[in-house]
């Protein structure tokens, strides 16, 4: 056999034919799989009390022990089914793995999730006598369903998402092929192995064949609910934009309050900062920031307690923040290299140098307009300038930050001035006073220029901000 793989990986979930396919494995001479080696509840089959002489205590300890004895031990191809409530702790020490050949089998979820509420309904998960089937009808229960789809659609984006990053392929698998011989022996062949079956097993045998209106008692229901589910993700919003890490160094405690403030670009910052230093009366430079994750770990364990938090802001001001403070104006903090680009190559009306007294209304207008159509390219991936964090939609924001920690609260900047001061009295400030209002930007502000086809055009571009935390018109 060419030395291609060391072991494999069935990722597959209850109902199915994980069974079907092991047995069908196990009848090559060169495979061995070794059940659901990962089961919680039992190692490799209910009836068995270990893997090749590794015990379920062992496993519990070092799951590493588990896959080192179907590597090295097995006879032939080692292998095991993995479902997606199996030990976490193994997926890492598969998946990261070019050694590890991965499976991946799957099934209609709506067959697979009535297989499994009658096998719950009989006790009867594996059928080897046609005399001994029991049969039973199930109620389709919608929640129940959607729950079911969700979990099975999570781990198989998992799955594909991990395999991509780290430059693997699998061997694709659906219900209806474990009866395709010629399948069969190409899975052989993809393991390396140059054996081929002549038939396959037919000691398993299928346990409920008849139509999925049969098994249903209230399947106009089930017919009804299916109808309303969004097969094919037509609601989802689109999302091109690069994911975005933890940004730590920007995050920011108090000198004394144990309050970490994770700031949104192009948000209140400033008012928040001077509310923050404001509680200890310290200078706003003063206040802790620039740390790496080590630290803030460090900060985090030494004061107990301590609570994060964000401001979010609606996206109308939020994108005309960052269009007059990092794009309209020249000097110190301004994206200099980005604003010539936006003028000469994607025609941006702005001016030369710094907006002076002829700058109008108009012309604010509509060069705000122009950002928001470049912004709705930007987004989309169809530029080569960077989403830069002060125009990113806070949604990628925040899960970006995810990535370290989750801020405890989530603010709106209309909020705030009642959220945070209520924050404070719960972190021991009883007498803190509210952050200093925003103020508008300019030098022409949003209130001025404000109408129906700049909310609908940011409504556009930030389409994302608007599902995900429900933003109105602005204003």
């Amino acid at each position: 056999m060419p030395d291609r793989f060391d072991y494999f990986v069935i990722f597959a979930e209850m109902r199915t034919g994980s069974n079907f396919l092991e047995t069908n494995l196990n009848a090559f001479d060169g495979f061995q799989c070794h059940g659901e080696a990962f089961n919680p509840h039992f190692i490799g089959y209910p009836n068995k009390t270990h893997i090749l002489g590794v015990t379920q205590a062992d496993r519990e300890a070092d799951p590493s022990t588990v896959i080192s004895a179907i590597r090295d031990r097995s006879e032939g191809l080692g292998g095991f089914r993995f479902f997606h409530d199996h030990d976490p702790r193994v997926l890492d020490l598969c998946l990261d793995d070019p050694r590890c050949a991965k499976i991946i089998l799957t099934r209609n979820p709506a067959e697979s999730y009535v297989s499994w509420k009658i096998a719950q309904a009989t006790g009867q998960w594996k059928l080897t006598n046609v005399k001994r089937r029991k049969d039973s009808r199930i109620d389709f229960d919608g929640l129940e369903f959607e729950a079911h789809v969700a979990r099975l659609q999570e781990f198989q984006v998992f799955l594909l998402n991990r395999l991509q990053v780290t430059g693997q392929t699998a061997f694709y698998l659906a219900y209806e092929d474990l009866q395709n011989i010629e399948v069969m022996n190409g899975l052989a062949r993809f393991l390396g192995s140059d054996e081929r079956l002549e038939q396959l097993d037919d000691s398993l045998k299928k346990q409920n064949p008849s139509p999925i209106s049969d098994k249903v008692s209230n399947f106009d229901d089930m017919a009804r609910a299916l109808s309303g589910l969004d097969t094919f993700n037509l609601s989802r919003t689109p999302n091109f934009e690069p994911r975005r890490g933890p940004s730590v160094p920007g995050f920011v405690t108090g000198a004394h309050a144990s309050l970490l403030y994770m700031p949104v670009r192009s948000g209140p910052e400033s008012e928040v900062l001077s509310w923050l230093a404001g509680l200890d009366g310290v200078p706003v430079e003063t206040l802790p920031t620039h740390m790496n994750q080590k630290a803030l770990r460090q900060w985090k364990r030494r004061n107990m307690g301590h609570r994060g938090f964000t401001v979010l802001r609606h996206p109308v001001a939020r994108a005309h923040a960052a269009f007059c403070r990092r794009i309209l104006p020249r000097g110190p903090g301004t994206f200099a290299e980005i604003r010539k680009t936006l003028r000469n190559f994607y025609k941006l009306p702005i001016p030369g140098g710094h907006p002076g007294p002829e700058y109008d209304t108009a012309q604010h207008r509509a060069a705000f307009m122009a950002f928001l159509e470049f912004l709705k390219a930007n987004l989309a991936g169809q530029t080569n300038i960077r989403v830069d964090a002060h125009w990113a939609t806070q949604a990628s924001v925040l899960e970006g930050m995810a990535q370290f920690a989750l801020p405890d609260m989530v603010i709106r900047e209309e909020e705030m001035a009642v959220a945070l001061p209520r924050l404070a009295a719960d972190m021991g400030y009883p007498e803190a006073a509210a952050p200093p209002a925003p103020e508008a930007d300019g030098p022409v502000t949003l209130a001025e220029i404000y109408d129906e086809n700049i909310e609908a055009l940011a409504a556009q571009v930030y389409q994302r901000d608007y599902v995900v935390f429900g933003f109105g018109p602005w204003g």
